[in-house]
């Protein structure tokens, strides 16, 4: 059955005495632009909806046989990150390793994998009026052709994967990849990033790995592909669920990762007390790491007023806009802000003690790294998404469609919802309602 085929649903949802006559006229001439659809502020341009399409009709169409039961969910998640497919209202999206939850047994969150089979996809989608299509899919496989699959990597290192009911064990699987960022290169294979390494993952043009570049000392092995330790040994203190999440292609040809959050270091409290995260710089020809910048988040609540926890600051989406800049997501799950930033050479803390595991204080605890001569990276906000009406929450990927207009997927998690009533008593999913949608941003001064 081709992924496109199944079954799709359309989803609803007095100006001042004595003035000048110069600049009365100059007024009425920017009334007219505004009128005439320039709006001063950014503002949602269309809305289109990812309909009901059965997560196993899917994944056996892809792979036969990988999904015996998938408890009835529905295609979801391939809002981690979307890619301009070169024509009109066409992107790449990629899902993240499937639906997944916690629940707590015992007292401790146990993370749940309810499809276990699902197998992470490469999903090409097209806008077409309010309704989002899925026109191609290619599977994530390993060397052999069978899926890497979703699930956890390594016991110690990774959360231990649990059956929909976090009753059941599951097996650790080194093939495992939790993908969060594409980009399409001009040879038409993939680069995709990861958060269980966190790794750069290159893919053929049909999903098979080529190559897993994970950071010095992981130690993986088992894997069906070929893995090289190739990323900083400072980034195996990532946080759990917490690695890669934003993927961009400079003009240049060189790749920017970036961590999702600020590294666990020397401990997780330090971590989730901080605000300074890194962007790491790869080189395609060199395939090595030839750059890495230190970023800082704005205070949790500029980035969501609502918000107090300075661990919920999250990068989702790193977007290529020319030469060496970058549009930067900050966000939370209800909020988010686009930063234009500059990657300058002067920036560059590669190699140095903030490479160092063994440096205190360690960059993630300075509460001003500038004061301590780190090169921090300006940034300038282009726009506060928070602020546009219509825009949705968990903002994942980000895409340029112009100079004026951005398009935005949201990552509704398979509809799934943490705690044991994300199920019912007979193992359905009691679904959350959030639908996957790509929103159109036009912006009244481009970017």
């Amino acid at each position: 059955m081709s992924p496109h085929a199944v079954g799709r649903r359309r989803v609803n949802r007095s100006v001042a005495a004595g003035l000048p006559l110069a600049v009365l006229a100059a007024l009425a001439v920017a009334g007219s632009a505004s009128a005439a659809g320039s709006p001063a502020q950014p503002q949602v341009t269309r809305t289109a909806a990812l309909g009901d399409v059965p997560l196993g009709a899917f994944s056996n169409s892809l792979l036969p046989g990988t999904v015996d039961d998938d408890r009835g969910v529905d295609l979801g998640g391939i809002g981690s990150d979307i890619y301009p497919a070169g024509r009109k209202d066409e992107f790449w999206t990629v899902t993240d390793r499937g639906p997944n939850g916690q629940i707590k047994v015992d007292g401790k969150k146990r993370r749940t994998f309810p499809v276990p089979g699902f197998d992470p996809a490469i999903v090409k989608i097209r806008v077409t009026g309010d309704s989002v299509e899925v026109i191609d899919a290619i599977p994530i496989t390993a060397s052999s052709g069978k899926p890497v699959t979703g699930l956890s990597n390594q016991a110690g290192r990774d959360e231990a994967p649990y059956s929909y009911d976090a009753l059941t064990p599951l097996t650790f699987n080194p093939n495992g990849v939790d993908t969060e960022g594409i980009v399409r290169a001009a040879d038409g294979t993939f680069w995709l990033v990861d958060e269980y390494g966190p790794s750069l993952i290159h893919v053929s043009a049909r999903g098979k790995v080529l190559t897993r570049y994970v950071p010095k000392g992981l130690n993986l092995t088992g894997a069906d592909y070929p893995v090289v330790e190739a990323l900083p040994s400072v980034l195996l203190h990532r946080k759990i669920n917490r690695g890669f999440e934003g993927l961009a292609l400079l003009p240049c040809g060189d790749l920017v990762m970036a961590l999702q959050s600020p590294l666990s270091l020397p401990d997780g409290a330090a971590g989730d007390a901080s605000r300074t995260t890194r962007l790491v710089r790869f080189s395609l020809k060199k395939r090595a790491v030839t750059a890495e910048y230190a970023y800082r988040f704005d205070p949790v609540n500029v980035v969501d007023p609502s918000e107090d926890d300075t661990s919920e600051l999250k990068i989702s989406s790193v977007v290529a806009v020319g030469g060496d800049r970058l549009l930067v997501e900050e966000r939370t799950d209800k909020a988010a802000r686009l930063h234009l930033v500059k990657l300058s050479r002067h920036a560059d803390i590669l190699g140095g003690p903030w490479d160092d595991d063994t440096t205190s204080p360690s960059l993630e605890q300075l509460d001003d790294p500038a004061a301590a001569d780190v090169p921090v990276l300006g940034k300038h906000l282009v726009v506060d998404l928070g602020t546009v009406a219509g825009v949705p929450g968990k903002i994942e990927g980000v895409a340029r469609v112009d100079h004026d207009t951005l398009a935005l997927v949201n990552d509704n998690d398979f509809g799934m919802t943490d705690g044991s009533g994300a199920f019912d008593a007979q193992g359905r999913l009691v679904d959350s309602g959030i639908e996957t949608t790509v929103t159109y941003v036009r912006l009244p001064h481009g970017i």
